[in-house]
């Protein structure tokens, strides 16, 4: 709650429902950029080292929409209210699902392409990649779905 008070007067114009969308969608095409890196690493592993600058990127995409959404995701029970709680309770639900459901396509990818002997050497850092992708996805998915959702704050909010 005390970072709250520090973080409440960063980024003002960026509060609005209009731009936090802006930032779900950069950071959704973050992490499709990271899965395609990911895949292509299969075939060059020097693709790797694009991966750095995606998670620097990531990592300003995701701490600016945290900035902005007031980290209702990941906030303590006793700094939300009724409705709040609910919210972010099945934001986090569906984080869940959508972390499960990756992390079982990325198993699927590494059994079948293991299975059939195809690029093996290079395989674990792709499946290495396409996991913590999968992380990363679900990790943020309750912040992008309450980003997405929450009506523009009130006048008076950001004061």
């Amino acid at each position: 709650m005390q970072n709250e008070e520090v973080f409440k007067r960063w980024l003002p114009t960026w509060r609005t429902r209009r731009r936090r969308r802006v930032l779900v969608r950069a950071l959704s095409l973050v992490f499709i950029v990271m899965i395609a890196v990911a895949v292509a690493c299969l075939f060059n592993t020097m693709v790797a080292l694009v991966w750095p600058v995606i998670t620097i990127v990531f990592m300003a995409l995701f701490t600016s929409l945290q900035v902005v959404s007031g980290r209702q995701g990941d906030a303590p029970r006793q700094a939300l209210d009724e409705w709040e709680i609910q919210q972010r309770n099945n934001a986090r639900s569906i984080a869940l699902t959508v972390t499960q459901s990756l992390v079982f396509f990325v198993a699927i990818f590494l059994i079948f392409t293991s299975s059939v002997g195809w690029n093996v050497e290079k395989l674990p850092y792709t499946g290495g990649l396409l996991a913590i992708t999968a992380m990363l996805i679900g990790a943020c998915t309750p912040a992008m779905i309450l980003a997405w959702t929450q009506p523009d704050p009130e006048p008076g909010d950001t004061d």
